[in-house]
């Protein structure tokens, strides 16, 4: 009987296995980085153990520390969760080693489906459909340009090791070829650590649909029905749905069967995730085995009813799966979206800070995983995801219903986050018809207005207003004489907002240039705000830090700061030439070099955080006067990189 057990993973992966672990009867113990040292998987865990630096590499990743930590607390069997060591098969070998229980698959099975390349031709041989393409054993440049001229265009280019997008770009020329071959591979080198690709050719537009299934060491193996990932930017998903609203009962039962036949084939054991592009015409292709439980779990649970972190620690202890595939059964409609602290309307950059206010909406039918709570910090070192937001309904439609809702009413002030994004997806009518393939966010969602910098309208900015009226406990010190008119400077992302404000019987009004509205705020109470705007009354929430204003309507968050009394600011912005980071990370490639003619938009610098790639970009035409960085260099949000002079500026210094 296992009792102890290890959870080897940081923030909402470790939180959903503690608090089954605990459930059930199992000590735990978490393990965390001095960044993580007052997290809440730490807190509620029985037991905790810091292994190293906040740098992942240093902690996360440091497998010794970890089994030390494994050592010095008794811990008998290890949960990878998910990322980090979980498709780890050394790591799973020296648990094994060391006389712990891996809570996953065998290290046979993790190496074989961790591989694009040989999990393809293991899929070939055991009869699964694959996508045409090239899987030479660490094929050179030569060798994949050579290729891809039989493959034909448009291909995908893929890391073989590893996943969530890194390391995968689309080709639709043969000119671009090279050069995604060669930042693919820097991608999968910083990512994984294993710079091998392999080719595919596009299925364009196709559903990304997965299958999950779940195998003993007694030859049993199920599937729990599928989800519908296809809902996805720079090939990481960012929706996904059980069941799939394209697959056909038919459909489900092939897929389903074929993942049952790839989990034989590889002796598999515990969770694992069977990925499949599907064509318009419902012809699947193998995609990858991801050989740990997936993000989206909380889907298949909810509409199996069945917790697959309890499966996976039965598993573990050597016991028979709990149902048989024809016990299992789907009930109505599930929808998890990701919540990241970033930035849709500037690129979907990463943000960093301070949770101000973190209130997850909690109603009928939501789950809401998360691994942060108020007053924690988004630090650049780990994902920015805060949490996954579930919503489960007898019909889809319930569903959408519910997740929209959640989506508007949950606060997070402090970072910007992508709620506003998520909930248009949602409420979008081709999500709506269930016809989102891989494709959706660029091409009928791209004009949407939630990715573009959205401007406070009279209505917001008069909600400000009454907000910044009112002290904490709901006083106004303005005079009531209804003649008085005071000027107020309120400022929005760099935009200033003058406004003429003045009280009557009825509240507040506020003018801005030929604009007039009015106001009445009724209560403040813990954060909400109760006001009366043309006879109907409303709420919002909202949070008050310092000089600034942080409030929500309508599912949209805003943040404005009253700048009436500070002295005018000088102007930053696009066009200065002085290149910032717009993001802590590290600096993974040099683009140019001093006195090099530049065009604004060009890639200068390439900028790793969060696990991804990010170019920088010159904000203006000109010459590049200096390079602040080095390549490998550490760096701070804001910090100078480089600087461009204006050509003709530059030129006229020369000949002066």
């Amino acid at each position: 009987m296992l009792k102890k057990l290890l959870i080897a993973n940081r923030g909402e992966i470790a939180v959903r296995v503690i608090r089954t672990a605990k459930a059930i009867g199992y000590r735990t113990v978490a393990v965390y980085s001095y960044a993580d040292a007052r997290a809440l998987h730490v807190e509620l865990a029985d037991e905790a153990v810091c292994i190293g630096p906040a740098q992942v590499s240093a902690s996360y990743l440091n497998a010794d520390a970890i089994l030390d930590a494994a050592k010095r607390t008794g811990a008998d069997c290890v949960h990878p969760g998910y990322g980090f060591l979980s498709e780890n098969a050394a790591f799973a070998e020296a648990c094994k080693a060391q006389g712990l229980t891996f809570v996953g698959p065998p290290s046979g099975a993790i190496e074989l489906m961790g591989s694009k390349r040989r999990s393809k031709i293991a899929m070939q041989e055991a009869g699964v459909p694959v996508v045409p393409g090239y899987e030479g054993n660490n094929a050179s440049d030569d060798e994949l340009v050579a290729a891809a001229g039989d493959i034909g265009y448009p291909l995908m280019i893929k890391a073989s090791a590893g996943g969530g997008g890194r390391g995968m770009r689309l080709v639709e020329a043969e000119a671009d070829l090279l050069s995604n071959i060669q930042r693919a591979r820097s991608e999968a080198k910083q990512a994984f650590g294993d710079d091998e690709l392999i080719l595919e050719k596009a299925v364009i537009e196709p559903r990304h649909v997965e299958i999950q299934v779940f195998a003993d060491r007694h030859g049993n193996a199920v599937y729990l029905g599928e989800r519908d990932c296809s809902v996805q930017r720079r090939h990481q998903k960012v929706v996904e749905e059980a069941p799939s609203p394209f697959v056909t009962p038919e459909l489900r039962g092939a897929m389903g069967e074929a993942a049952v036949q790839a989990a034989k084939a590889c002796g598999y054991e515990g969770a694992g995730t069977v990925e499949f592009l599907v064509d318009k015409d419902r012809n699947f292709y193998f995609l990858e085995m991801n050989t740990r439980l997936q993000v989206e779990h909380p889907v298949t649970e909810l509409i199996t009813g069945q917790d697959l972190v309890a499966w996976q620690l039965m598993v573990a202890e050597g016991r028979p799966l709990p149902l048989a595939q024809e016990q299992i059964e789907l009930n109505g409609h599930a929808i998890e979206v990701r919540l990241y602290a970033e930035d849709p309307a500037n690129g979907f950059t990463p943000q960093t800070g301070p949770l101000l206010a973190f209130e997850p909406a909690l109603t009928e039918g939501l789950r809401f995983d998360s691994g942060v709570r108020r007053g924690d910090t988004i630090t650049p070192h780990y994902d920015p995801m805060l949490a996954k937001v579930i919503a489960w309904g007898p019909t889809r439609d319930d569903a959408r219903r519910r997740l929209v809702r959640a989506l508007e009413d949950t606060t997070v002030f402090g970072v910007t986050t992508n709620r506003h994004f998520l909930s248009r997806i949602i409420a979008n009518d081709t999500f709506g018809a269930g016809e989102a393939t891989t494709a959706f966010l660029q091409q009928a969602f791209s004009d949407d207005p939630s990715l573009k910098p959205a401007t406070p309208g009279i209505r917001d900015l008069a909600i400000a207003a009454c907000l910044l009226d009112h002290d904490s406990n709901g006083q106004s010190p303005w005079s009531n004489a209804p003649a008085t008119m005071t000027p107020i400077l309120l400022e929005h992302d760099g935009q200033p907002f003058q406004l003429l404000v003045s009280r009557s019987d009825s509240g507040l009004n506020v003018t801005l240039g030929e604009d007039q509205h009015s106001l009445t705020i009724d209560s403040l109470n813990n954060g909400q705000a109760c006001f009366i705007d043309n006879g109907i009354r409303q709420t919002c929430q909202y949070h008050r830090q310092g000089d600034s204003l942080y409030f929500q309507l309508d599912g949209q968050a805003w943040q404005v700061r009253d700048i009436t009394h500070q002295a005018a600011a000088g102007a930053q912005g696009a066009g200065t030439g002085k290149v910032q980071a717009s993001m802590d990370g590290a600096i993974v490639d040099i683009l140019v070099k001093p006195d090099q003619q530049v065009q604004q938009g060009d890639t200068l610098l390439i900028l790793e955080a969060m696990k991804m790639e990010h170019p920088v970009k010159a904000d203006r035409d000109g010459t590049i006067t200096d390079v602040l960085v080095s390549k490998g260099a550490q760096v701070k949000r804001s910090q100078l990189l480089a600087e461009i002079a204006d050509s003709t500026s530059a030129k006229q210094e020369v000949e002066a």
